[in-house]
Order: C-alpha cells, then structure tokens, then sequence
C-alpha cells in the first residue's frame, strides 16, 4: 500500500504529552489491543490490552504528524523523518537486566518492549518496505543482553517481522567487552563481537566541554580502575569518543529513553541516553578523582573521610588489578570492607560523582549529542546535523529515588514524543517535578554553542496532550506535576520550589 508522501513537518517547539495509565498490561511481541487501520502488520493476534503502544499512537497523534490522514490505512506520522530505503536506529534505554536491591524490579529500569514493538511498527509505516532498523544499545558492562532481551520480548518481535514485514530488523549488543562484577568490583573481563560494522572516532576537539576545565582533565575517570585509557582520548585539544558505526552512517535515529532519575546528571532522558551509543565506557569520563577542594567532584565534602577513602580507593585501584584470578576470591571482601568502612553507595555514601555537584557526567553526554549530531560517519564534524531524529520517552512505570539503577516503580502512564530532544527532555524534567535551572547537563544544553544543541527557546515550548493540565505552554505548568523523589545525592537540590514554580507560570 502506498502512503501519503505529503506529511506535516514537524515543529520542534512542539513536546506530545500522551497520558493514559501506569501499567503496561500486554505480552510479547505486544501487538496492539486493536486492528488499527494504519498497522503494517496485517495478520497478528492482538493484545486484550496493550498501554504502551496505545500511548505511543497516542503521541504520535499529539504531534500533529499528518493529522489529516489519522484514522485511515494512509496515516504515516513519521513519513516526515524516516523516509524508504533509510536505516533507522531504535535506541532504548537498556541500562542492566538487573535491578541493584529489588532482584523482582526491572520495569522501572529499562525501556518496555510495548515502547519498541509500537516504534517499530510506525517506523516500518514510513518505510513501505525498504530500508533496515536496528534497535541497538551498550549497556552497562556487567549486563546480561540475553536476558534485556528475553525481558524486553525483542526476540518475538524480530521473528514477527520476519513473517510479517518485508524489512529487515538487526538486534544489536553494541559493547566490546563483557565486565564481570562481584559486589560492583570488576574481578574480569570478556571479548564480545560489538558493533558488525565497527566503531567510528569522533573528536570534539576545541567543541568540547571539556576544553573549559583542561587544567582538571588529568583527574578524569571513566569506567574502569586504569584511568590511562579515559586520560589519552581527553587531553589538550584531544576530546574523542568510540562511536558506534552502525549508529553513525544511519540516516535516522530515534532515542527511546526511559523517564528515571540519575545519581550523576539529576535524570537520564534523551540527552543521557546517549552513553550507549559508545563502543567502549571507559573513554567516557563519569567524573573526577578527588575532593571538591582539590579539584575533584569524586565526593560531595572535603572532610577527613573523603580524604582517606580517596587514597585508600586510589591504592586499591592501581594494584587489585595486577591480583589476576584472586580478584575473584577477595573482590566481594574488599567491597564489604569498603562499606563498613565509610557507607553504602546506595544508601548514604555519596562517591563516585553520584551527586549534584558532579561537574564532568554532564560534559561527557553533551559531547555526546553533538558528536551523534553533527559527525558524519567517517568521524567528521559538519556545520549542520548529519541524521534525522526523533524522540519517543518511556514514562508509563517510570524511575524513581536512586536512579538510573536503584530506582523505585513510578507508575506515571505517560508518554512523550517530538522532534527536539532538549525540548522533550525539558517537559520531562518539569513533569518530574525538578527545576532545569538547577540541572547543568540543562542549561548548559540551552546556552548558544558553535555546534549547537538548544533548537527551541525554553519560552517557546508547546505542550500538546490529551489532559488539560499539560496542554499548554511548558511555561504555564502548574505545581511539582508528579513529584519525584530524587537520588539522595541530588535532594535538596533538584526539586522544583514554590518559587521556583510561581516564576515559571
């Protein structure tokens, strides 16, 4: 069937706010709980209910895209992105297959299969069956992909399209290496096959964030104890990052990121959701060693305790690598110790940047969007964006407290969609309750920037939704919203005030 080629264009000041309930209901592959005249998938058993893709028709609805074929078999919402004979990249959130204390929570964690299976099929819409999708991601280095998948019901969805859709859908692990972890102490490592296309290196150079604080970078950390390989791709005018290949030469990429707070960055939403688009972590920085009062963001004080865990912690890292196969008997110790030593990270020890005051994550992930932005595939920067984009954001069982891993179920039932990350990632953060002003990664996003990332001014964004009470300008939202509680680290520093909501009325 051939659809409308004459689609809306979209508008960037526009953040689609569908809102619906806070459950997903239905079961792999999630095929919708009605026979919508637009689905690209003519014989399939329908779900009896399926939140997730009602609320992401929903959205897309919101968005205005094509309106006038809405409700036809011609209705094609993305036909102003995705164009046929593109590759497009679905990119979830798919952090970890575990939760840090509740081993029965994974909801609040990752993206919902409902969310991809309904991307996908709007996706396949616009490319009338031509083109490829890859729905990739780099999780955290512990994760088990076998089992993101299995939860995420991404197997019965390939192999629904390979009977149904004559387009083809890769499943994509975008990591080099597995780590293995015990107790959060890396004890060893494994090869895995990464990207097939490979990686692409991108060098922010004098564009990076990171150029303002080069006195500093020497104090960089990434992922891993050996902190040699994050200080040679982040020095002087060198700022690089691994990029996935497949990533880089797509013509589209759509970010499915999912509504949770953040220890480093306040909350992961479409920005930071770019962290998995990179093949190795430990080029990217996550903070600096050391105290406040040196120069580090490591800690939240300066005090006797910080100071003694810092060099205690330096020394453990610069040896308990050499230990080879007895840092499998005595990492679960050593972590214990630590704990009883001066707190549990994720109750009351701010460590690792886990805070407000961390002055490096949120540098690393705009580099990120602009790398994705404006590098073509060959690692090149250009004056203009190099792929079409668009955002659709899981906030149906959102994350709560001590995200993006520790974080507690939020049932919100919303989901949101546009063509502006930032913009979205503005009504998120409002409708959680936080105050952007007091979210670096935010405003430094929105200040102007030779390869720029603000599309829209903060003044200008258009909430359209099917509740009255966001179907206005960001500006004239009322209240905390839905009130999230932050991570520990952030409390008392995130929270959108009275005054702070008055003002923005």
């Amino acid at each position: 069937m051939i659809r409308n080629s004459k689609t809306t264009q979209p508008d960037p000041s526009i953040v689609a706010i569908a809102v619906g309930e806070g459950a997903y209901f239905a079961d792999p592959p999630y095929s919708p709980a009605a026979a919508y005249p637009e689905s690209p998938i003519a014989h399939q058993t329908l779900s009896t209910r399926n939140e997730g893709y009602h609320l992401v028709r929903e959205a897309l609805r919101l968005t205005g895209l094509d309106s006038e074929n809405f409700g036809t078999p011609q209705w094609n919402p993305l036909g102003s992105v995705v164009t046929p004979g593109d590759t497009v990249v679905l990119k979830p959130n798919f952090i970890r297959d575990f939760h840090d204390t509740d081993p029965n929570e994974i909801e609040s964690v990752i993206t919902h299969g409902s969310i991809i299976r309904a991307a996908l099929d709007y996706t396949a819409i616009a490319l009338q069956g031509r083109g490829k999708v890859l729905i990739a991601d780099a999780p955290q280095c512990e994760s088990n992909f076998n089992r993101i998948k299995a939860f995420t019901g991404l197997d019965e969805i390939q192999s629904l399209y390979r009977e149904q859709v004559p387009i083809k859908v890769e499943i994509i692990d975008l990591r080099q290496e597995y780590t293995e972890k015990m107790d959060g102490v890396i004890v060893g490592h494994r090869t895995l096959p990464g990207d097939p296309a490979g990686y692409t290196r991108v060098n922010l150079g004098r564009h990076s964030e990171f150029m303002a604080v080069n006195h500093m970078n020497h104090r960089l950390y990434g992922s891993e104890y050996d902190r040699s390989e994050v200080a040679a791709h982040h020095h002087g005018e060198t700022h690089e990052y691994l990029i996935s290949k497949s990533i880089m030469d797509a013509g589209v990429f759509i970010n499915l990121p999912k509504m949770k707070t953040h220890k480093k960055v306040g909350a992961t939403l479409n920005l930071k959701n770019l962290v998995g688009i990179n093949g190795n972590k430990n080029w990217l920085p996550h903070h600096r060693e050391g105290v406040p009062r040196n120069g580090g963001d490591q800690f939240a004080n300066s005090g006797l305790s910080e100071y003694l865990e810092y060099y205690l912690g330096s020394a453990f890292k610069k040896h308990f690598p050499k230990l080879g196969r007895l840092r499998k008997l005595i990492g679960g110790h050593a972590k214990k110790m630590g704990r009883a030593a001066f707190g549990d990270t994720n109750t009351d020890r701010i460590r690792s940047g886990n805070w407000h005051g961390n002055d490096t994550t949120w540098r690393m992930v705009l580099d990120l969007n602009r790398a994705l932005r404006y590098a073509d595939g060959t690692g090149t920067l250009n004056d203009s964006p190099r792929r079409r984009y668009f955002s659709i954001l899981d906030g149906i069982v959102a994350g709560d407290g001590n995200g993006p891993m520790d974080t507690t179920p939020k049932p919100c039932g919303v989901v949101l969609a546009g063509t502006d990350p930032l913009s979205v990632d503005l009504v998120c953060v409002r409708l959680m309750g936080f105050d952007y002003e007091k979210m670096r990664l935010m405003t430094a996003a929105l200040k102007p920037h030779d390869l720029g990332i603000v599309q829209v001014p903060y003044e200008e964004i258009q909430g359209n939704s099917n509740d009255r009470q966001f179907d206005k300008k960001l500006t004239q939202f009322e209240g905390p919203c839905f009130a999230f509680k932050p991570h520990f680290g952030w409390t008392g520093n995130i929270e959108l005030t009275s005054r702070a909501s008055s003002s923005q009325v």
